[in-house]
């Protein structure tokens, strides 16, 4: 008879962790799966282990949304009661799990807007409709290409077993890191990457080449490369398709980011909502560092390992997994977040080029930034060949996440400067018998284009940023003529408020006050009720420390602007208006 593995020790698991490069959120992890939620003999120990005071160790596991701290609560469902699924059936879904006394609590999206209702329970996550229960949840592949679209990081991803490495390597991968190990320096690398106008695609937008070339010449070692995939935005799920399907160009473009800058510490950031992304991530990484495109040495604080390999140059890549806080997609808290540090926002400059993770030079790239770069990099000519994917100007494609009412939601890869509403139609467009009211933009972040609006921009920063909103990350959520947009607005403004860090007034009390503003508490008089909305839309805008402070007010801002007439009845007291401007 088999006999069963051991059960770790307390000291088990703080040995396997200690020297390790940031080690508390791995050894919080550990001990949450072992005990089913995190004891207080389980904290102590962890204090005592790692040295962290006790209170500040409290402070940093209660600030994140999923580490339970009661027996059992880590097997809990959770429901996501974000935009979409609030309109797909969320409140039924919870219903039907209170009534099989499965005790389930809310969470906020969790990226998979494209397969409405999620369920996470455990380490699995599920797909709940009213009245058909939970069934698996992996993640779809992307529609089909836009008619007349040349893809740059869907190219290949639709093919059979492309998340395996000889899968991968099947359609050309690790080619561009052979070729970039066998005789490009790293300032040819970086020239290349400049050249072809890759620029960020988490939402800043800020140009990859220069952020290299700020790491590479920024004095200080060992420096790193940090794939951000805490993915937090409602109506963004971009990062979780490529992970699941195409985890090896990650991972490649990590090692070349690696050898472009001298970076020897790599680490993923996934947020914990993508359990089975975790699973598929480890084993591409165990099959890359088997082939040898990666070091065995282990990721610690200090340089490690010889030159490997198609140049990894003992480059090694670990996961380190959130524990569900939106800020963490904010880079800096995110680096505070794998620090083992609560997770706010640090103040900037310094930045974290010259003064990332452990005040050391860091690369921060998206995960879609970062597997642009192999197909840009595996070709003689990749540099012009991308820039020329664009369109009106702009170099290069976009993922777009389309989701909410639109009849073929989903991932869409799309040339910069391409039509919305050319796009919506591609995706077949709203509903039968409906016509779309309103898009939010970069997920909630960038506020609402009208119907108008919808037809006439294209999705570039400059086009959108006419209308006063922005591109972002690219999650585009469509709101058709049946909703009532003062109940979308007010939704969308609790999640920021349940979101905020707390670390700066404005946003930790801003929000809240615009809740209340969208609810019943505020002015009757539509005067004064504009006049405070604005005040506190400008207050936030300009003293928050962060995005997301800067970025909730852009949805009353254009609720105000491109619904008046429904405000109006909101202020009056009126019943709730559907359909929008008329």
């Amino acid at each position: 008879m088999k006999s069963l593995p051991s059960r770790p020790t307390d000291l088990e698991l703080i040995e396997r962790w200690r020297g390790r490069s940031g080690p508390l959120l791995p050894l919080l992890h550990e001990f949450h799966a072992r005990d089913g939620h995190l004891s207080e003999s389980a904290l102590s120990a962890v204090s005592e282990g790692l040295k962290i005071p006790i209170a500040e160790l409290y402070g940093t596991v209660t600030f994140y949304h999923h580490f339970a701290r009661e027996p059992g609560g880590h097997a809990r469902p959770r429901v996501c009661t974000g935009p979409v699924c609030a309109l797909r059936g969320a409140e039924g879904v919870i219903t039907e799990l209170r009534a099989r006394d499965e005790r389930p609590t809310a969470m906020a999206c969790p990226g998979r807007c494209d397969l409405p209702v999620p369920v996470l329970r455990g380490d699995s996550v599920f797909e709940g409709r009213p009245g058909t229960g939970l069934d698996p949840s992996p993640s779809p592949l992307p529609p089909p290409p836009v008619e007349g679209v040349t893809e740059c990081v869907f190219a290949e991803i639709r093919r059979p077993g492309r998340a395996t490495l000889a899968g991968y390597r099947e359609s050309g991968g690790y080619r561009a890191l052979e070729r970039v190990g066998s005789g490009m320096s790293g300032d040819e690398i970086i020239a290349a990457v400049d050249s072809s106008g890759l620029a960020g695609r988490g939402g800043a937008g800020f140009p990859t080449g220069r952020k290299w070339r700020a790491v590479a010449d920024a004095p200080g070692h060992p420096k790193s490369v940090i794939c951000n995939a805490d993915e937090g935005e409602p109506g963004c799920f971009k990062d979780r398709a490529l992970l699941d399907l195409d985890p090896h160009a990650v991972i490649e473009g990590m090692a070349i980011a690696a050898r472009a800058t001298g970076a020897l510490i790599g680490i993923i950031y996934l947020r914990y909502e993508y359990p089975d992304t975790l699973g598929t991530l480890e084993r591409a990484l165990e099959e890359a560092r088997e082939a040898g495109y990666l070091s065995r040495a282990p990721v610690v604080d200090s340089p490690a390992g010889d030159a490997g390999p198609a140049g990894s140059g003992g480059f090694n890549i670990e996961v380190r997994r959130g524990a569900g806080a939106y800020i963490c997609g904010e880079e800096t808290s995110m680096l505070n977040s794998i620090e083992g540090k609560r997770p706010f926002p640090r103040e900037r400059p310094p930045f974290p080029v010259t003064h990332g993770y452990n005040d050391l030079p860091t690369v921060v790239n998206n995960v879609e930034t970062l597997a642009s770069v192999p197909p840009i990099l595996a070709r003689s000519d990749g540099a012009a060949w991308y820039r020329a994917l664009g369109r009106a100007g702009n170099a290069g494609t976009k993922v777009i996440s389309l989701s909410g009412d639109i009849r073929r939601p989903g991932n869409y890869e799309i040339p910069l400067g391409y039509p919305l509403a050319r796009l919506l139609e591609e995706a077949s467009g709203p509903p039968a018998g409906r016509s779309f009211q309103a898009a939010t933009m970069a997920g909630l972040s960038g506020g609402f284009l009208s119907r108008d609006e919808i037809e006439e921009v294209t999705l570039d920063e400059p086009s959108i940023r006419a209308k006063g909103s922005f591109l972002g990350a690219g999650g585009i959520m469509l709101f058709d003529d049946s909703r009532d947009m003062i109940e979308v607005t007010r939704g969308a403004m609790e999640f920021f408020a349940e979101e905020s860090c707390g670390k700066c007034f404005p946003c930790r009390i801003g929000t809240v006050r615009l809740v209340e503003r969208l609810s019943d508490d505020g002015p009757d008089d539509l005067a004064a009720w504009l006049e405070e909305v604005d005040d506190l839309n400008r207050t936030m805008k300009e003293t928050s420390a962060c995005g997301l402070g800067q970025a909730a007010p852009l949805l009353t801002e254009s609720l105000v602007r491109k619904f008046p007439e429904r405000v109006e009845v909101h202020v009056a007291g009126g019943p709730g208006a559907i359909g929008g401007e008329s």
